[in-house]
């Protein structure tokens, strides 16, 4: 049956009530998300309105890929909703690696790609990021540094480098994709893990890989033999 207003669902299919219930992990994503939304539009409850964004955006992890701009596009979002959205979703991206305990183990290149290959592999432009290491090799976190073509003004060694002094980061490995999906290095990316890897050693913290990320491939710098 199709409840028009969610005030008119019995009360065990209500998702805020469910979750006290029952516990988050027994809801579904439109039922998750529901709650961020809080309320529906004209003409659809929240319930709807959720599984309508879910359906636009191409599933959760295409969700977490729209920027903050792009989820308010979306007709019953608007820039509140697509705010607490966002904050909702970093805050579980951040949690990844917010306890020591259950922090990534990075023990190859291969660890790498699968931890960032289903995010990555679908962007539509180059994201250059860093992911900070242990002296255990946990992953400490993964910070964006630019977005947009890859050239050595836009990826600057004062911008990677200065989250990993901050972290206390031992080592670091870079990351970025190639959003036609060939990971071959280009000449350019050559020659700024160069730079890179020589900032590196200048500040004690040493670049171990740079993984680029295709379509369900990597390549590894590391494995290739060029760091």
């Amino acid at each position: 049956m199709n409840y028009r207003r969610l005030k008119d669902l019995p009360e065990d299919l209500l998702p805020r009530e469910r979750l006290h219930q029952y516990g988050p992990e027994t809801l579904t994503n439109k039922e998750l998300l529901a709650i961020l939304l809080r309320v529906g539009v004209k003409g659809e409850n929240v319930l709807d309105l959720a599984e309508r964004i879910l359906i636009e955006a191409g599933g959760l992890s295409a969700l977490t890929k729209l920027t903050v701009h792009e989820l308010a596009q979306i007709h019953g979002v608007g820039p509140a909703k697509a705010a607490q959205v966002k904050a909702a979703l970093e805050l579980g991206k951040r949690s990844v690696c917010a306890d020591p305990v259950t922090r990534p183990v990075i023990n190859s290149p291969a660890d790498v790609a699968d931890l960032v290959m289903e995010e990555m592999r679908v962007l539509d432009r180059e994201h250059f990021r860093i992911m900070h290491l242990s002296t255990r090799n946990n992953v400490l976190g993964i910070i964006p540094v630019s977005v947009g073509s890859l050239n050595s003004s836009i990826v600057h060694p004062r911008e990677c480098f200065k989250e990993a002094i901050r972290r206390n980061a031992s080592h670091i490995i870079l990351l970025h994709n190639h959003p036609s999906g060939d990971p071959a290095p280009s000449k350019e990316d050559i020659e700024i893990t160069g730079r890179l890897v020589e900032g590196g050693k200048l500040l004690g913290i040493q670049v171990i890989d740079h993984v680029i990320i295709g379509d369900k491939r990597y390549v590894s710098f590391k494995e290739r033999g060029l760091i």
